[in-house]
């Protein structure tokens, strides 16, 4: 069973509609919620163009070198369900999801991946030849996935690290962190490889909690953030 399979499986079953990621950047003023069901469709549609576009088989380096963004999410959960071994270097990966204003930190990969990172999801315009528009890629596919291959618990999924290490370290930073079901966490966390993905993403999903995620944040803010949110637990702050 995959990352995402055994991460987002309890929190589909226990309610799809659920909030699951909220995301902020206070440098636009946008806000952005996606429910459960939500975030396992962009995952799933990620999984799909992975798979039928791309050719990616079960093991396969992905790389990804984007922030903290709801469209990560749906990134490195598509490229976990398909299997992927997902690491932070482009040279030789399959496919490397960068943001689109930094197409050169995908150099050296097959298929570079332009992350438009809006707050709505639009396309990127005027890309190279050599790049693909991420959002306008995938949005064309299903938004339910069913691997063709069973993902093995000890394939690699992050740095290394087995599907199995990763869900267990999930679990275990959860633990540490205070990170309970049904919590909503308030984060700052940069999602750095391997350790602010783990800690910022992974452990609040392992957690069967909710995740409040603040890009450039003002600090002034944040009171009221917490009131409108209610969250219960924080984490970079």
């Amino acid at each position: 069973m995959s990352v995402t399979q055994a991460l987002l499986g309890p929190l589909l079953a226990s309610g799809a509609p659920k909030p699951l990621i909220t995301h902020y950047d206070d440098a636009t003023g946008a806000r952005i919620e996606l429910s459960r069901a939500t975030t396992a469709n962009w995952a799933a549609k990620t999984a799909n163009w992975l798979v039928d576009e791309i050719d990616l088989e079960p093991e396969t380096p992905v790389s990804v070198s984007l922030p903290a963004h709801w469209q990560t999410v749906g990134v490195l959960l598509g490229a976990w369900w398909a299997g992927a071994h997902v690491t932070d270097e482009p040279a030789g990966a399959e496919v490397a999801f960068v943001p689109a204003a930094d197409l050169a930190r995908g150099e050296g990969a097959h298929v570079v991946a332009a992350v438009g990172l809006d707050p709505m999801g639009a396309p990127v315009r005027g890309l190279p030849t050599d790049a693909v528009d991420y959002v306008s890629d995938i949005r064309v596919h299903g938004d339910d996935f069913s691997p063709i291959t069973p993902v093995a618990g000890d394939s690699p999924a992050l740095l290394g690290k087995s599907v199995d290490e990763v869900l267990e370290l999930a679990k275990r930073r959860a633990g540490e962190l205070g990170i309970g079901r049904s919590d909503r966490v308030l984060s700052t966390l940069d999602w750095t490889l391997p350790g602010g993905v783990v800690d910022g993403l992974l452990a609040v999903l392992a957690a069967e909690a909710a995740l409040v995620h603040c890009t450039n944040p003002d600090l002034a803010k944040l009171d009221k953030r917490r009131a409108d949110e209610r969250t219960t637990v924080e984490l970079g702050l």
